[in-house]
């Protein structure tokens, strides 16, 4: 009985030991929680964008055959360099036949303009001048005729005859008259314009395909740099395919999806610090150019009925105030509010 007795004070002191234990650890905790939260510091809300750059895209109008490349990716390009080489044998037989048909168009448009041969011409003139050599002798014998009939010798059919003859020889030297003028005037003014538009329509055709060729060397619209190119030599590429990348350095911006509440810290036209962990933690002053509303789909739905509400996220652009070189495309940039 008394065994029993010891043995349960024993397990009472030590249940007792147990729970002032347990207490003392509670109130460790609580004590430290109380601590940190009233001593440390809060952590920042901290949002990540990252850099971008525009990019022009390169391509034709001239569907061909890749001959060579002028520059490589990374290249630093100058507006105007030449980029690439293509070859179409297609577009220049294309041209070889335009040009032919210039040539066509042009010689009907010189005969037309020439008018009649000069032999025509030369066979009406003698026309109307063996026309008026007979108007001469018709004219002579007419008047012999009339002074003979005046003086009774002849007879006045003899005279009629002499007459006719002569009126005959006049009509005969108008008549080639009007051949000559026609010879000389040559072509109607409707078969000269028809000419000169014939010619028109294939110039047309010629500048259409050196249009077209003259894509055959592809020029860099800006200055930048060489992003990416996508075909390799020797390869076919299509109309308006893209060749190439080019990359304007000069013109990078940062971009940031932010939810609508940051919006008063991120004013359009206000500035921000910015931090670049690629270039050592950089740290460098922007200002905001843009601020657009992503849509439904980027919408934060609240997680209570009450007391919350839907946030919209936007999309910041803000270019760095001092020029960085160094800032890449794709870095991540930190925006520590």
């Amino acid at each position: 009985m008394k065994d029993n007795t010891q043995q349960q004070t024993t397990e009472q002191r030590e249940n007792r030991v147990l729970l002032i234990a347990m207490c003392l650890v509670v109130v460790a905790v609580i004590v430290l929680a109380i601590i940190g939260f009233v001593f440390l510091n809060h952590p920042d809300e901290i949002v990540e964008g990252q850099a971008e750059a525009t990019s022009v895209r390169i391509s034709g109008k001239l569907p061909g055959r890749v001959v060579e490349f002028y520059v490589a990716e990374g290249d630093m390009v100058k507006k105007g360099d030449t980029l690439v080489h293509i070859h179409s044998s297609l577009a220049e037989a294309k041209l070889m036949q335009a040009e032919g048909m210039e040539t066509v168009a042009r010689s009907q448009e010189s005969k037309v303009e020439a008018g009649t041969r000069s032999q025509i011409v030369q066979a009406a003139t003698d026309l109307v001048n063996q026309a008026q050599a007979g108007l001469t002798i018709a004219e002579k014998t007419y008047n012999r005729m009339e002074n003979l009939y005046k003086e009774g010798v002849i007879s006045e059919q003899k005279r009629d005859e002499a007459m006719a003859a002569y009126e005959a020889s006049k009509a005969a030297l108008s008549a080639a008259q009007s051949q000559l003028s026609l010879a000389k005037s040559g072509a109607q003014s409707q078969d000269k314009e028809s000419a000169a538009a014939m010619v028109s329509v294939a110039r047309g055709g010629v500048a259409e395909v050196e249009s077209v060729l003259e894509d055959q060397y592809l020029t860099a619209p800006c200055d930048g740099q060489i992003d990416q190119i996508f075909p390799r030599e020797s390869e076919l590429v299509m109309l308006g395919a893209p060749i190439m990348n080019l990359l304007r350095v000069d013109d990078k911006w940062v971009t940031f999806n932010v939810r609508e509440e940051l919006l008063n810290d991120m004013p359009l036209g206000g500035e921000i610090e910015v931090m670049i962990p690629a270039l050592g933690k950089r740290k460098a002053k922007a200002r905001i150019f843009y601020s657009r509303d992503l849509g439904s789909y980027a919408t934060w739905q609240a997680t209570k009925s009450v007391g919350q509400w839907d946030s919209k996220t936007f999309e910041i652009k803000a270019r760095t105030l001092d020029t960085i070189p160094e800032l890449r495309p794709g870095m991540t940039v930190i925006y520590i509010k």
